[in-house]
C-alpha cells in the first residue's frame, strides 16, 4: 500500500513538473496534472495539500542543490569547489530541462514563488561566492568586484540555454554536456586568472 501511494505521488510530481513547464503554473489546474498522472483529484489535497504544496515538493524531490553536503571536501577548495558546481549545474540544467525551464520562467516573471525558488538556488550560488572570495583572498583568483565576478560566473554557467536565442550565429549544433561544461570551467578559470592545468571536472 505504501509503495503505491510512493508511485502515485511520484506520477503526480512528474505530471506537475511537465504541466508547469509547458503551461507555467498559473496555467496549469489541479485536474490537468491529475489527468497527466492519471490520478484521482483528490489525491493532490490529500497527499500534498494543494497545488502551491505540490511546487515546493518538486524543488523538494528534484533539485540536486540541497546535497551539496555529500560535496564538502571538494567544496573547501576554492579552484575544485567552482569546477564542481559549474558541472553541477549545467548538469542540472541540460538534463532536467523541466525543471530548469520552470525556474527560468519564474525568474523572468518575478512571480510570487520566485521567493520559493531563491530558497532552493539561492544556497547554490551562494556557495559560488564564497568560492571566489576564498580564491581571492588565496591568491588563486584575480579580480576587483566580487559581485561582477559571481555576475560572470552565473553568466557563463546559464550561457547553454540561450543558445536557442542565437542559433543563426553558431555552427557546432545542439550542446553535449561534456563539452558544454568543459568550455564553461576553461572559460571561467580562465578569466579569473587561475591555474588552468586539468581545468575538466573530476
Amino acid at each position: 500500500m505504501a509503495q503505491a501511494e510512493s508511485e502515485m505521488k511520484m506520477r503526480i510530481l512528474f505530471a506537475a513538473k511537465k504541466l508547469f513547464a509547458r503551461q507555467g503554473f498559473d496555467g496549469t489546474s489541479v485536474r490537468q496534472i491529475c489527468e497527466e498522472a492519471g490520478a484521482n483529484v483528490a489525491l493532490i489535497s490529500y497527499y500534498f495539500g494543494g497545488k502551491e504544496k505540490v511546487y515546493r515538493a518538486l524543488f523538494e524531490c528534484f533539485f540536486p542543490g540541497q546535497r551539496m553536503s555529500q560535496y564538502e571536501d571538494l567544496l573547501k577548495s576554492p579552484v575544485e569547489g567552482l569546477k564542481l558546481l559549474i558541472s553541477e549545474i549545467i548538469s542540472f540544467s541540460m538534463n532536467d530541462k523541466e525543471l530548469s525551464s520552470i525556474i527560468q520562467q519564474e525568474m523572468v516573471m518575478v512571480s510570487p514563488r520566485t521567493e520559493l525558488i531563491v530558497s532552493f538556488t539561492g544556497p547554490v550560488w551562494k556557495k559560488a561566492r564564497e568560492l571566489l572570495e576564498q580564491g581571492r583572498e588565496q591568491s588563486l583568483f584575480h579580480f576587483d568586484s566580487l559581485d561582477q565576478a559571481l555576475m560572470m560566473v552565473v553568466g557563463v554557467t546559464l550561457a547553454h540555454k540561450k543558445q536557442n536565442c542565437y542559433s543563426g550565429l553558431l555552427t557546432d549544433g545542439p550542446p553535449k554536456r561534456e563539452e558544454t561544461v568543459e568550455s564553461a570551467v576553461r572559460f571561467v578559470l580562465l578569466a579569473l586568472g587561475a591555474d588552468t592545468a586539468g581545468t575538466a571536472p573530476s
